[in-house]
């Protein structure tokens, strides 16, 4: 599915140039939970807002199922990104005077679904999230949890090939990031790829792999069994 040589990635200002991503290269197959680690600094989150295609590298290969997409114009990385890509922050990073329902619903306008056809997705995706009873509520009446459920929902109702998790569990307590862990696995084990940027060990041991970055680069590579 996914396919990266040499990715450079560079931040300048007037006085110093900062290396975030250092010739890296990694693939990822359909239907793999690769995990991604690595001390902060370490081009962790611009890895994955190239993979999400929020950014564009400034050298090197990024192969897309099939399709090299390193160096598309903003539109037509949007394009592929809206219909192929879920995402799922750490800050869960839901709209407060959107209700839970019209959180999960706006990916569906955003590619030009059919109202009856939203409201059929967004009901079925909250209730396998098992948020469907807060439908209405509006994000800051729900727990950490139940937020993050309601983002993995947004994340998934597209039916994406590929989510991009970047420290799903960071804001949330044991018990909340266990339920969270479990319902990525759920999603993996029906066939959706997962890419998950995490520091915590407990988290990475869930995926298929872990790929560990130092200073930009690959340094290490854990099959998990």
């Amino acid at each position: 599915m996914i396919k990266i040589t040499d990715l450079e990635k560079f931040y300048r200002t007037e006085e110093v140039e900062t290396i975030a991503l250092n010739k890296l290269s990694m693939e990822v197959r359909k239907g793999e939970f690769v995990a991604i680690m690595g001390p902060s600094g370490c081009g962790k989150s611009t890895l994955l807002n190239i993979l999400g295609m929020l950014d564009d590298p400034d050298a090197g290969s990024y192969i897309f199922n099939d399709t090299e997409v390193a160096h598309f114009n903003e539109r037509k990385r949007a394009d592929l990104r809206k219909h192929n890509i879920g995402f799922v922050f750490q800050s869960f990073n839901l709209i407060d005077e959107l209700t839970v329902f019209e959180n999960v619903e706006l990916p569906l306008i955003y590619t030009g679904v059919a109202a009856s056809e939203r409201v059929k997705r967004v009901e079925a995706v909250l209730d396998k999230m098992q948020i469907m009873h807060r439908r209405n509520h509006y994000p800051q009446q729900l727990s950490g949890g139940q937020q993050q459920r309601v983002a993995i929902a947004r994340a998934v109702v597209n039916n994406p090939k590929l989510i991009l998790a970047d420290e799903p569990t960071g804001n949330l307590d044991s018990s909340n990031g266990n339920e969270v862990m479990e319902l990525l696995t759920d999603l993996n084990e029906q066939g959706t790829t997962i890419i998950m940027v995490t520091h915590s060990e407990h988290d990475a041991r869930y995926s298929h792999r872990i790929i560990r970055l130092l200073d930009g680069h690959t340094v290490m590579e854990n099959i998990m069994i």
